[in-house]
């Protein structure tokens, strides 16, 4: 990394203010509340659209988006991965007129709620035990992960207050300081301290973009790594933006081959829509916010607001990822051999070692000193245990690393704007686990310890639900630095959702359309989709995770037709009313959902073989 990066006392009193401000309004505004579960889970049903929609941006976008989304960028995906954001845009609106109403009219506090008035309490169970698994282990893990990476990357041979902290010591500090956090506030905290959050986010992103154009442009082209293009087609003297279609034309193609792994162009018509209804409609760290709204009004124009948010992202993540690799792939290749020596001296030579170590030819090459150690290792690790883990150890780029290479290269020092970025960073870190805290803590609490308590008081309940974000914290803090290994972190997250995600919409949407099958079909769906999904995977390795899910989603729905078919119930389900709030919809906000949907097509085909990319 940057021998230049430095953090001065100019950028040290902006992080700590702005820490200090966002952490003070949240606890001022949540000031006397959390004594009922309705107050502390669901903000007392009270959030506005404006505090609703930067709240879920907030909480969206995390230190996993910034990191993920611009590592993937920078490999060669390119622009095709703000496919996340641009088609969320579509799923926000859809999620708000044709799925938010039932939510607020049943008056649910979680998801799984919602299934035991359509189905039964077993598929109740059921999603809430899928969603805890999820919660904690993939997302609360993956956004610690991301963020220990993020920050251990950028103070990697510093020390903060005389002390050099690693990967493992920067996901603790970052798990207990959420899980403070939240368990002081709970959602009414978050959603307030997100404010800031939210528009911090987004400017630093564009600080960020703003300098990664100005480097781009002031760089010779001999100096920049192509991406597809030739790159003496631009003069040394043209604009970053020149240089960026002229190296990067393949990167900037949304549609990828039938054949690609991640996100081939049929996933762009069932497989990648299943991911975006379950985040935005279905996932309780995300849908707690809009449990909260005021009104459905108000909650509709929150989430559309939200909508047309989603499609400046990637102007501020994917783009600067893009420019990164261009800029710096030389640091990237650096920091992929930072990351192997780090996950070899876990394991190497130590008493009672169980890894194996998997070295890729390209590693092999790199690194020929090392390989008879390696394999001397491997050797004694295959005779003394039956069923060693294996990692692999490949050359190469670490791309997980591209945001933080532009921080530390590209961000004048002593001006303050390396503080800013690092506290939006933190912040975003923070408002993100607080909402997988509070939404895991809400799931224990109302869907597994009240159902085993139902005469549980509210005092009893709220203590429950700040345990569990304690327990929860704890956990996350210890499997998140095993991600190392795994690679892109976006991936990651996205591939073992789809272990219920797929079962899960399958589920809440044929439960809306067809209200007289009968209640085990909820139960049939959710437990048919992580073997389909998991069989899937072990026999046809080559299908893209996003076309796994299709798959898992339309034969899902099949048998849950079947069955509806055979053993239809007498009269059909209804949802009744269950709430005091207005259930109104909004009409202003149903003409900007349509403006954001015809937004995002065209962003499409301005980046697609018939536009900058053909």
């Amino acid at each position: 990394m940057s021998d230049t990066f430095t953090i001065t006392g100019v950028d040290i009193a902006v992080f700590l203010t702005f820490i200090a401000a966002v952490i003070s309004l949240g606890l001022y505004k949540s000031k006397g509340e959390g004594k009922s579960s309705e107050e502390f889970f669901l903000a007392g049903r009270g959030l506005k659209w404006w505090l609703i929609g930067v709240s879920l941006i907030a909480a969206n976008i995390s230190s996993e988006q910034f990191v993920g989304m611009s590592g993937s960028a920078a490999d060669y995906l390119g622009l095709a991965i703000a496919s996340y954001e641009w088609m969320a845009a579509i799923t926000l609106v859809v999620v708000a007129f044709c799925f938010l109403p039932y939510f607020l009219r049943t008056g649910i506090f979680t998801m799984p709620q919602f299934l035991e008035h359509r189905y039964n309490g077993t598929a109740r169970t059921l999603m809430a035990a899928s969603m805890l698994l999820i919660l904690v282990g993939v997302s609360l893990t993956g956004i610690i992960y991301a963020g220990g990476l993020t920050m251990s990357e950028l103070f990697a041979g510093k020390s903060l207050f005389g002390i050099s902290l690693g990967l493992t010591a920067w996901c603790w500090i970052i798990g207990v300081t959420a899980a403070l956090y939240v368990a002081a506030g709970g959602l009414k905290a978050s959603a307030w301290a997100d404010l800031i959050q939210g528009i911090a986010l987004i400017v630093g992103g564009g600080i960020i973009a703003y300098f990664a154009f100005q480097k781009l442009g002031a760089t010779p082209m001999a100096e920049l790594t192509p991406g597809g293009a030739n790159p003496r087609e631009v003069a040394d003297t043209a604009g970053g933006l020149s240089k960026l279609v002229a190296l990067n034309h393949e990167k900037l193609n949304m549609v990828l081959p039938r054949d690609d792994k991640n996100i081939p162009w049929t996933a762009l018509l069932i497989g990648l829509w299943i991911p975006n209804f379950y985040y935005w409609g279905l996932n309780q760290y995300i849908t707690q916010r809009i449990l909260g709204s005021a009104s459905l009004k108000e909650g509709q124009k929150g989430i559309v607001f939200a909508a047309a948010m989603k499609l400046i992202i990637p102007f501020v993540i994917v783009i600067p990822g893009i420019i990164a690799f261009n800029l710096y792939s030389a640091e990237l290749a650096v920091a992929q051999q930072r990351s192997n020596d780090r996950t070899i001296l876990k394991d190497l030579g130590t008493p009672g070692a169980t890894t194996v170590f998997v070295m890729t030819e390209e590693w092999k090459l790199a690194n020929p000193d090392r390989v008879a150690e390696l394999d001397a290792h491997n050797t004694t690790v295959r005779a003394n245990v039956e069923a060693p883990r294996e990692v692999e150890i490949r050359a190469g780029y670490k791309f997980d690393a591209a945001l933080n290479t532009l921080i530390k290269n590209l961000l004048p020092p002593g001006s303050g704007l390396t503080g800013f970025v690092l506290a939006a960073l933190l912040g975003a870190i923070v408002s993100s686990l607080a909402a997988v805290l509070n939404a895991s803590s809400t799931i224990f609490t109302m869907d597994v310890f009240g159902r085993i308590y139902p005469n549980a008081s509210q005092h009893t309940l709220v203590t429950t639900g700040r345990l569990g974000i304690g327990v929860f914290a704890v956990i996350g803090c210890i499997v998140a630095p095993l991600l190392d290994n795994f690679g892109s972190i976006f991936k990651y997250i996205q591939e073992f959702q789809g272990y219920i995600s797929s079962g899960v919409l399958a589920v809440f949407v044929f439960g809306i359309i067809n209200r007289t099958a009968p209640g085990v079909t909820g139960v049939v769906g959710l437990l048919l989709n992580p073997v389909l999904y998991a069989l899937i995977a072990r026999f046809f390795p080559n299908i893209a995770f996003l076309d796994r899910m299709a798959i898992c989603f339309g034969s899902i729905l099949a048998v849950m037709w079947v069955i509806g078919l055979v053993k239809p119930l007498p009269h059909p389900i209804e949802f009744k009313s269950n709430t005091r709030l207005n259930l109104e919809g909004s009409k202003s906000a149903r003409l900007a959902g349509v403006a954001v949907v015809v937004v995002t097509l065209i962003l499409y085909l301005i980046f697609s073989p018939l536009g900058i990319a053909g």
